[in-house]
């Protein structure tokens, strides 16, 4: 259960039973978290918004109000009370949560109510064929996931879609140097499988000869028409430059448990003629400087000139633009779309803002029916808070990234207490480690707000203490100990209701109870870090919980032990939620 679009529900009920003249103004009831605990769980602050249009105090709605809530609500509420002007303190009986716990428990979707399922397209990580996954695409590629893993487990038909560029100019160049410079990477066998790095090593190269050799240039351009125009040759050599590329970007996604269906710039190649064809035909075309643009109002250059969005440039050549109304109209029409999010980095906000804006005029978008999300991010930046890079000053690489952390993470856990692994095997901890640096680098980006540049640390995200990937995967394997200590004494434990009685069990019911909401949260603005600060909540709240309140050989062990249970499966689908793995043993 959603508590808080409950609790919505159930008092808008109660203004509704106290002021029946509020159904005219289709009133909905202010229901909020409570700002500070010790005035309870939540807030309902509608009376002050009523007093005008009551023509009554917000003390006087608010004490109605209270009186109809106190019948109304007498199987869920511990406490109503007014406090200050009209605000209402809303606090929840220890037993109305532990039902609510006890639901949670018992069903595998831990409580989460079925939703009408959309179906989503949600586009991220896209990487550049031919060239190697870099930091820069670390924040797309993991947002993207978590923000797919979440509305998959609400309910929702997700299509994850790598939209990699796999297309134009550039490959012509590629093309080119390959087969004259570079055959050998057209002819490896599977025992000689070509790194991805050798395509970086002809593409600069091939670059430099576009810019001073004539007739290099000529020839690339003569392999973009035959790419192109399908060519068998030229396109078997694409064909090849992509599986080396594709098989680089897997190795990737592989460690950080990615899940994607690649349909790149290439895919939607065969539609740009007849996209820019029909929006001429309907006269939504302008020749600007021999292009043809789409201009659309609100948007504006650095001298508050008219800006183009160019579908097809002077030279008869296409565009990002131009492939990305194919792929809109494409995701609308063809896929049936109800939701498109696009997850790529703050700079391309206008081209995006530009995309809707241009689908909508020509009848493709109707944001009534479908809705669309790009979701920007910050920078990864490095110590000195510029852009991250190597100390040579060049991109760090992403797996070099992951390495870097999978080591550090094997030497902190090695020194970091050896009495307490020593029975585990070199293996154990190799593996311990390997989860420990991905989670720790998962973590430290989505813990942070996605519109925010962050420093990168490994030191930080490391730590075992704080709002880190280490704290919350020791949270888990506390909790999961406990299990383990049970099993290692014998002590059969017999299913249990989940009674709250002491402070810390209900601190620790309530916010387990407020897992939908953390998750519904995320559905408004696609912020991951929502997600995050619930979970670091919860291992605080369990923390306290098992400081205060003994589980093993006290009366209460039963219940207490089906209150960690839960603990432990939110936490854990939190975690996966997150692209997190979890241990038994650190």
């Amino acid at each position: 259960m959603n508590i808080k679009k409950f609790l919505q529900e159930r008092f808008t009920e109660c203004f509704l039973a106290t002021y029946p003249q509020l159904a005219e103004a289709d009133f909905i009831a202010e229901v909020t978290n409570s700002t500070n605990p010790k005035f309870g769980h939540y807030q309902c602050n509608s009376a002050m918004k009523l007093a005008k249009l009551l023509k009554k105090s917000p003390q006087q709605i608010a004490l109605a109000l209270v009186e109809q809530a106190k019948v109304d609500l007498s199987d869920v509420l511990l406490a109503c009370d007014i406090a200050g002007p009209g605000f209402i303190n809303i606090s929840l009986s220890p037993e109305f949560l532990a039902s609510l716990c006890a639901k949670m428990n018992a069903d595998k979707m831990l409580g989460i109510s079925a939703k009408k399922p959309k179906k989503i397209v949600i586009d991220f990580s896209s990487p550049n064929t031919a060239k190697e996954m870099h930091v820069g695409h670390l924040r797309s590629t993991i947002i993207g996931e978590t923000i797919a893993r979440v509305l998959t487990f609400l309910g929702h038909d997700v299509l994850r879609l790598n939209h990699v560029g796999d297309w134009g100019t550039a490959f012509g160049m590629l093309i080119t140097y390959i087969k004259q410079y570079a055959p050998e990477i057209l002819t490896a066998g599977e025992q000689e499988q070509v790194e991805v790095s050798a395509l970086v090593t002809c593409y600069k190269a091939a670059k430099k000869l576009f810019d001073e050799d004539s007739d290099f240039k000529k020839a690339s351009q003569l392999e973009v028409v035959a790419l192109q125009g399908g060519n068998p040759k030229t396109l078997k050599i694409w064909e090849t430059i992509c599986e080396i590329s594709r098989n680089s970007y897997q190795e990737i996604y592989d460690i950080l448990d990615i899940d994607l269906i690649e349909r790149g710039e290439s895919f939607y190649n065969p539609f740009l003629e007849g996209v820019v064809s029909e929006l001429e035909q309907n006269k939504f075309v302008e020749v600007s400087d021999g292009a043809k643009c789409l201009f659309l109002e609100g948007f504006a250059n650095r001298e508050g000139d008219p800006l183009p969005f160019i579908l097809q440039k002077s030279d008869g050549g296409y565009n990002y633009s131009t492939t990305d109304m194919a792929a809109i109209k494409h995701r609308i029409e063809d896929e049936k779309a109800d939701w498109l999010i696009y997850v790529t980095d703050a700079g391309q906000a206008t081209h995006f803002a530009m995309l809707f804006k241009a689908a909508e005029k020509v009848g493709w978008l109707d944001r009534a029916k479908v809705r669309v999300d790009h979701v920007p991010f910050g920078l990864v930046l490095g110590p000195d808070g510029k852009k991250y890079k190597t100390r040579s000053g060049e991109t760090e690489k992403l797996i070099d990234l992951i390495n870097t952390a999978v080591e550090k993470a094997e030497v902190l856990l090695l020194a970091k207490d050896s009495e307490k692994h020593k029975d585990l095997s070199k293996s154990q901890m190799h593996n311990i480690a390997q989860t420990l640096g991905v989670n720790a680098i998962k973590y430290a980006d989505l813990s942070n707000n996605r519109c925010h540049d962050y420093q990168f640390s490994y030191d930080r995200m490391l730590q075992f203490e704080g709002n880190t990937a280490a704290f919350l995967m020791y949270s888990f394997v506390r909790i999961h100990g406990i299990k383990r200590q049970l099993e290692e004494k014998d002590i059969v434990i017999s299913r249990a209701d989940i009674k709250l009685e002491h402070v810390n069990e209900i601190t620790l019911g309530l916010h387990l109870c407020q897992f939908e909401e953390a998750l519904e949260s995320i559905t408004q603005d696609l912020m991951p870090h929502r997600l995050c600060e619930y979970l670091y909540e919860l291992a605080d709240k369990f923390n306290a919980f098992f400081r205060d309140c003994r589980v093993i050989g006290v009366p209460e062990q039963n219940q207490r032990v089906a209150l960690c249970e839960l603990a432990e499966q939110v936490l854990q689908q939190g975690l996966y939620l997150l692209g997190l793995s979890t241990v038994d043993r650190m």
